[in-house]
């Protein structure tokens, strides 16, 4: 099979690229390489495997690359909300624009289908968690309007184009290859990276901030079983539509420093983010067999063991 995966070189998208290459199948990798977060780009150099290193808002240029292609896994994003905050148009320009040039890639060349990554901030404050699918939009910031307005536009190429799409809200996803640079790192990657260099966890007041930590194997999983599952056969489920992929349960910032160091320091608070993620996961689980395997405590505590 014939995939295509645009941030192919970043961090969700590089582990769908290794699963992909260990099942045998063709891969094009699409990354613009402009993530300021990476330390490095990771590339996987197993036969079959194609990269490419274009923005997905150059329509022209990314075009070809869909020919013979059946599913495309679409997860380059500017994936930060703290950055899409000080940069709107940049975040549109990307999350909107550049999904909407994606999805009419795939329909030129009759791709079957597009697995589109999103995320829970689409959920906001107004929502009770556990949050669960029906749940109306509250975007809070750049990053989730256009994230969402991303979502629309898979429901539309579905509805009008008939191309079969697939929305994930991927909650607070943590693992190997994790983006550490920067003040607005994700706060796992961020926390360990100071407890390696013996530099006190910064923590945004007051601490008790919980969000539902999924590690990035159990993301992968998720995609892998959407390329090949038939949401025809359901009652409940259809192109189009959105799946949470979270654990279902959720830790606060103070516990997860916890687990790492008892040296801390608060840090400004920040606008624009939820109080609470938690993901009611029934829907991806019924529908689909997935659940997560991951437990985050196990895999902190082995990755504080390696760092001594």
């Amino acid at each position: 099979m014939k995939y295509l995966v645009t941030g192919g070189a970043g961090f969700i998208g590089s582990h769908i690229v290794d699963k992909l290459a260990e099942n045998g199948d063709e891969v094009i990798v699409i990354d613009n390489e402009s993530s300021e977060s990476h330390d490095s780009f990771y590339y996987n150099h197993s036969y079959g495997i194609e990269y490419h290193k274009i923005d997905i808002n150059d329509h022209d240029k990314i075009l070809p690359l869909f020919t013979g292609v059946d599913t495309v896994f679409h997860c380059a994003a500017e994936s930060r909300i703290q950055p899409c905050i000080l940069n709107p148009l940049g975040a549109v320009k990307t999350n909107s624009y550049g999904t909407c040039s994606v999805l009419q890639a795939a329909r030129e060349n009759s791709v079957r289908r597009v697995i589109y990554s999103s995320t829970s901030s689409a959920y906001g404050l107004a929502n009770e968690p556990p949050n669960v699918e029906t749940q109306p939009e509250d975007c809070l910031n750049p990053y989730s309007v256009s994230k969402v307005s991303g979502e629309k536009l898979c429901k539309m190429y579905y509805e009008l184009y008939d191309l079969e799409t697939i929305i994930f809200r991927y909650f607070n996803v943590y693992g190997e290859r994790q983006p550490i640079r920067g003040q607005y790192a994700p706060v796992i990657g961020r926390f360990l990276d100071q407890y390696k260099n013996d530099q006190p966890l910064t923590i945004v007041p007051d601490g008790e901030q919980r969000r539902d930590y999924t590690h990035v194997s159990d993301v992968v999983s998720a995609n892998i079983l959407a390329a090949s599952v038939d949401l025809s056969e359901f009652d409940n489920a259809d192109y189009g539509e959105v799946f949470n992929v979270g654990t279902g349960t959720n830790h606060s910032v103070n516990e997860l420093a916890e687990l790492i160091s008892s040296k801390t320091t608060l840090i400004e608070p920040r606008k624009g983010e939820a109080r609470v993620t938690l993901a009611n996961n029934e829907k991806l689980r019924t529908v689909m067999g997935w659940s997560p395997k991951v437990k985050l405590e196990d895999w902190v505590l082995s990755c504080k063991k390696q760092l001594g």
